[in-house]
């Protein structure tokens, strides 16, 4: 573990676990006044950025200036579900553009005042607004945390038409799915989550848990569309995920890798040891690695 991934642990303990370590804590979080989905000026002084409405909700597609892209990316940011669209989600965003991709931002409405209900119809429309202009086989669907949670979710939708009568059945997967510490099961219960728990500066089950809830409405949280876990893996596209040990993710996703893989999915897991949550964001020597490898993923 590097120096700089030490120092932010410790910075992140301090000052990004408590806000959802308690219930009182978290629910004050979860109805706190959402952040801005606004494209940093940077982001649109160096790329083409234009913010259009889908489905009454608002997508920024960012392009490479001057270049046709001929590979495109669906990226669902992170944030439990509960708050929008940080700084580091649009770097990742930049590099990719940088690279030549066209990178499609959906900006799905946030718990508690809206729920998953909505952002199925949303971003899977604006995945079939995108196949009108590239090819599948072109498409990479990512996301971190609770948007790699829901790219999964997504894509299982595809992968289970004949078995669910809401499914798109004529939209086909997507080359490939990139996802960094996803959410998959909202009600955190694997049994080997109380130990990694301990290790991670960043993430409380207590809170997590009452940020799901409200995602969920009301609804069965362990439903594969709110725990895309539990759901289908058979047909899914390559499968590339990014996981730190220092993170409550890890147990869930070691086992989507092994389910993954059972069910016959090219399915690359990459453990980054000492490392926390989203680690691929972060400046660190890792994080700068995992995301070089992440757009030569997307734009390869």
């Amino acid at each position: 573990m590097s120096l700089q991934m030490t120092v932010l642990e410790q910075f992140f303990r301090l000052t990004f676990k408590p806000r959802m370590a308690t219930v009182e804590r978290a629910r004050q979080r979860i109805a706190a006044p959402k952040g801005s989905a606004v494209p940093p000026g940077r982001l649109q002084r160096r790329h083409d950025v234009r913010t259009r409405l889908v489905d009454g909700f608002p997508c920024t597609t960012v392009s490479p200036r001057g270049r046709t892209a001929e590979r495109a990316v669906v990226y669902l940011h992170g944030g439990a579900y509960i708050s929008a669209i940080a700084p580091q989600h649009w770097a990742l965003v930049s590099r990719m553009a940088d690279a030549g991709v066209r990178v499609e931002v959906p900006h799905y409405g946030l718990a508690p005042q809206h729920t998953h209900r909505e952002a199925y119809p949303f971003v899977t429309a604006v995945y079939r607004e995108l196949l009108q202009d590239v090819d599948a086989p072109a498409v990479t669907l990512a996301g971190d945390s609770a948007g790699g949670g829901l790219a999964l979710g997504l894509a299982q939708t595809l992968a289970d038409a004949d078995a669910d009568a809401d499914a798109d059945a004529d939209l086909p997967q997507p080359g490939r799915l990139v996802l960094l510490s996803p959410w998959l099961d909202l009600t955190i219960g694997n049994p080997d989550v109380p130990a990694v728990e301990a290790h991670d500066p960043w993430l409380a089950s207590v809170g997590l848990r009452l940020a799901g809830e409200a995602w969920a409405g009301g609804d069965d949280p362990t439903q594969p569309r709110l725990s895309p876990l539990n759901g289908p893996l058979t047909g899914l596209p390559p499968l590339h995920v990014f996981v730190g040990t220092h993170e409550i993710c890890l147990p869930d996703v070691l086992e989507l890798g092994e389910k993954a893989r059972a069910a016959g999915v090219d399915a690359d897991v990459v453990v980054c040891e000492g490392a926390v949550h989203v680690y691929p964001l972060v400046p660190a020597p890792e994080g700068r690695a995992a995301a070089r490898q992440i757009v030569q993923l997307v734009s390869r």
